[in-house]
């Protein structure tokens, strides 16, 4: 393990660096970077092969034995450690477990062409929806999702937080003109729709497959409908008008599973 730096001074460069991360899209879009708050993140980044750029604790965390081990496990990676209250500035979190890791941003490894199960998303913009989508996509054994400009940022604490891992094992490309992924996608691709007849249970969901989810204030847009193969509802018989957009992806995403297995 290597001898670790401390940091005691808000004025220092490197802290005002992760401050910035921390809190602003542009920063992390520029330098390609984010952050993972907590021991859970970092866990299943290194699960699936990543290997972090820096890591941050607090001066409690090293007597937690899981942090302990997730340092060891993160053999030469740089290790800096930040008094409680710049800690604190940094994490989200009302009560952190003293761990944050620096990553380069993964990034986009499946196109539309080769995509076999994937979600378009467009201009979901509350990141603890987006992260739900994002963990039950990953749960129900997507590839790849696509999300418009007007989409929360995927690499936000937020929405990697809700995530819960789950950013790792898929692909996930951001800022995405879904026109031309629709275009490229060579499967069907679903469309939800209040206005539409047919219900998500009575469609075929096998096959190379993308469900497209819009914001649950306006819904999909008239010409990502039009690029649909098929509108579906999904039946409420109770006295709702509609779900939120985490909780409908999650049961298109687990129809499709439920039909495929």
């Amino acid at each position: 393990m290597p001898a670790i730096k401390r940091i005691s001074s808000r004025d220092n460069p490197f802290f005002k660096s992760l401050l910035k991360l921390s809190s602003l899209a542009r920063e992390r879009r520029e330098l390609g970077q984010t952050l993972l708050d907590g021991s859970h993140l970092l866990r299943a980044f290194l699960d699936a092969g990543g290997t972090p750029r820096h890591l941050l604790v607090n001066e409690t965390a090293l007597q937690d034995a899981e942090i302990a081990a997730l340092l060891d496990a993160c053999g030469d990676v740089p290790q800096t450690m930040l008094d409680d209250a710049l800690f604190a500035q940094i994490s989200e979190l009302k009560t952190p477990n003293g761990l944050l890791a620096l990553i380069d941003i993964p990034q986009p490894n499946v196109d539309a062409t080769h995509s076999q199960f994937a979600l378009l998303l467009e201009e979901i913009q509350d990141p603890g929806n987006l992260g739900s989508i994002l963990r039950s996509a990953a749960a129900a054994g997507c590839d790849a999702v696509f999300l418009s400009p007007g989409c929360a940022d995927a690499w936000s604490p937020k929405v990697l937080r809700a995530g819960m891992g789950g950013h790792f094992v898929m692909s996930i490309s951001e800022s995405m003109n879904l026109l031309e992924v629709a275009a490229e996608f060579t499967g069907k691709i679903m469309a939800a729709s209040l206005q539409a007849d047919r219900s998500l249970y009575d469609s075929n969901l096998r096959g190379k497959l993308a469900f497209a989810i819009g914001n649950e204030g306006a819904g999909l847009s008239t010409a990502l409908l039009d690029a649909a193969q098929q509108h579906f509802i999904i039946p409420m018989p109770g006295k709702i008008e509609s779900l939120n957009a985490a909780a409908a992806t999650a049961v298109c995403l687990f129809e499709a599973v439920r039909q495929r297995s």
